[in-house]
């Protein structure tokens, strides 16, 4: 039986990432996933191929409704659905690629196979064709992610009825579709084929879009879906959804409590994610789960079994990739003596319409639940320069701080790069850097990083210079 330091069992973000840092640290490692190529739901069906449709139809609709204010005539612009999704198989295949790489270089013996916990210290691993070997390690950590959720009494068949999944496979364009769910994944789902042409239906059970970010955010975003030909309801209960054959259908209550139907061609499940923690032999351990099936782990992600430890998706909190990574370092360096720290609070949360939505700290909504008192410094990319060149002018900036003196509390952004341009607001809040520090550093003209410099000035008191 093969004896390892550590073996990680997923190699998603989190995974992948822990067998890397652990193999760096001169552990012998073990890497386990049960699909045939490594990088998880990120790297395969999710944010990667994702994005990379996100970027394609950006492009189109751009070529569409922009290129002729820019001074580009074309004959005509045509969508090639087939192209669009074999680019997307490209560049996932490149960063599967990139992991066998990595996974090489760093010597970390990966396996396929579902692994299953015969007890505190055994896993044994099985095969496609049933075969199986038996490994031990010293430490164990879970990485095993998350897959599409669905409202009870609602089947996700994969035909009509499908999840972001089924969504990245799609053979063609969809006519219609219908998403449940107006949170990160429904409104990116909902904008890649909107700009396609599919008539898209958002029906959202909140009172806001992306309603875990800051509600302000979350208004504008509904403003712009909506002009660009989005049908968004909130504050919409789905009770049922029925696969007709050519069509599906959802039932619904709207805010009144009315019941409603609508029918279209697909409809997408976009309702969140649940921990991927079936079929892993843990009631064969001490290992702990929560009443959604989340594994429970303490302050250093261990389990309470001391040689399990657990990381990104299958312990709740924010479903994010990086949030995974964090987790994955900061597990394999607490175990080599080392002392590293994670700031959740400090974590950035990005959306990738157009225009970007990302967040950082603490929304205008938690800071009045704790009544904690705030500033605001909000300014426009409308009145930006940059943005005006590259008709980009959508969005703003919004910065909460502490009155007394000035520590940023939470940064808010609604425009282009706004993915990018958070990363500055993420080290303002990791060093407690104040927004009229923040407002006095150089920043070069025009860009768009220019209006979280206005947005700092107005939140440390002073007037800005450019509007």
């Amino acid at each position: 039986m093969e004896q390892y330091d550590l073996a990680v069992i997923g190699s998603g973000p989190g995974g992948y990432v822990a067998a890397i840092r652990s193999a760096q640290l001169g552990y012998k490692t073990l890497l386990i996933e049960k699909y045939d190529t490594l990088g998880g739901a990120c790297t395969n069906v999710g944010c990667i191929p994702t994005k990379t449709l996100l970027d394609s139809t950006h492009h189109y609709h751009d070529a569409v409704h922009k290129f002729k204010a820019h001074g580009i005539d074309l004959d005509s612009v045509q969508l090639n659905f087939d192209q669009m999704y074999k680019r997307k198989t490209e560049v996932v295949l490149k960063n599967t690629q990139g992991l066998d790489y990595l996974m090489k270089k760093n010597k970390i013996t990966c396996m396929q196979g579902t692994a299953s916990f015969v007890d505190h210290s055994t896993l044994k691993i099985t095969a496609e064709d049933e075969s199986f070997i038996t490994i031990k390690a010293d430490r164990y950590i879970i990485a095993t992610g998350s897959k599409p959720a669905s409202i009870p009494g609602i089947i996700i068949d994969k035909k009509r009825i499908i999840s972001s999944t089924e969504a990245l496979s799609l053979q063609e364009q969809p006519k219609s579709m219908i998403i449940i769910g107006g949170g990160v994944i429904g409104v990116e789902m909902a904008s890649i084929f909107n700009r396609m042409g599919t008539q898209v239906t958002i029906l959202e059970y909140a009172d806001q879009l992306i309603a875990n970010m800051d509600h302000d955010l979350g208004s504008n975003l509904k403003k712009i879906l909506t002009k660009e030909g989005i049908e968004i309801h909130l504050q919409q209960s789905v009770y049922k959804a029925e696969n007709v054959g050519d069509y599906a259908k959802v039932g619904f209550k709207d805010k009144n409590g009315a019941e409603q139907e609508l029918e279209a061609e697909y409809v997408l499940m976009a309702v969140g994610r649940k921990a991927n923690t079936q079929n892993l032999g843990l009631e064969n351990t001490d290992v702990q789960l929560d009443q959604r099936g989340m594994v429970i782990v303490n302050e250093e992600l261990q389990t309470n079994v001391p040689n399990i430890y657990a990381i990104g998706d299958v312990i709740g909190g924010a479903m994010l990739a990086h949030k995974a990574e964090e987790e994955a370092v900061f597990v394999v360096e607490r175990i080599n003596g080392q002392k590293p720290h994670i700031h959740y609070h400090r974590i950035p949360s990005v959306v990738y319409t157009w225009p970007e939505v990302a967040s950082v700290g603490s929304t205008e909504e938690e800071l009045k639940q704790k009544g904690v008192e705030y500033s605001i410094g909000k300014f426009p990319f409308s009145a930006n320069a940059r943005a005006r060149a590259g008709m980009d002018t959508e969005g703003f900036v919004k910065v909460l701080t502490d009155p007394k003196y000035g520590e940023l509390l939470g940064v808010h952004i609604i425009g282009a790069r706004a993915a990018d341009l958070i990363a500055q607001a993420v080290v303002g809040l990791e060093y407690e850097v104040t927004a009229n520090d923040m407002a006095r550093m150089s920043y070069a003209h025009p860009t768009y990083a220019e209006v979280l410099k206005e947005a700092y000035t107005i939140a440390s008191g002073r007037p800005s210079l450019n509007i």
